[in-house]
């Protein structure tokens, strides 16, 4: 039992979890203002405003900073981990999305013209746009300076 307490007490592993958590609840909250409905599905799905992935990893970094040093090496690790993620978030996984929507026009066409397919259509919104990305690494920032302030 105590060593749940201390990490309850890991206040770099809360802010991340946190802004993790934040950031999804404001996918939904997002659709909520946007559509004028909940769709609970954004509380576990990828892509969309703001990047959880992103907040997670730079809540993480930031807390790696402030709890270690700026100039330490586990900020340096923690910040390039922070920018490999966001960097796939933004880059390889938006791509995938562009395909998967361009994919779903092709059996969309075939299944116009009576043609067998399967009809299981492809997730399309996995990756996120650079101002998603930005979003969610100031969130992150701020969950953990908010977070440290707590500690």
């Amino acid at each position: 039992m105590q060593d749940f307490g201390e990490i309850l007490g890991n206040h770099v592993l809360i802010a991340a979890i946190a802004a993790c958590l934040i950031a999804q609840c404001l996918k939904a909250i997002i659709g909520l203002i946007r559509d004028g409905t909940v769709n609970y599905r954004t509380l576990f799905s990828t892509g969309g405003m703001p990047s959880a992935h992103s907040a997670l990893v730079a809540a993480l970094a930031t807390g790696v900073g402030q709890n270690q040093g700026w100039a330490s090496t586990d900020f340096a690790i923690a910040c390039l981990f922070a920018v490999i993620v966001m960097y796939d978030a933004a880059g390889v996984r938006q791509a995938v999305g562009k395909q998967a929507r361009i994919l779903n026009q092709i059996i969309d066409e075939m299944l116009q013209e009576d043609q067998e397919v399967s009809e299981e259509r492809l997730k399309e919104l996995l990756g996120h746009t650079p101002v998603q990305v930005l979003a969610g690494l100031t969130l992150g920032i701020c969950i953990a300076v908010v977070v440290e302030s707590f500690f």
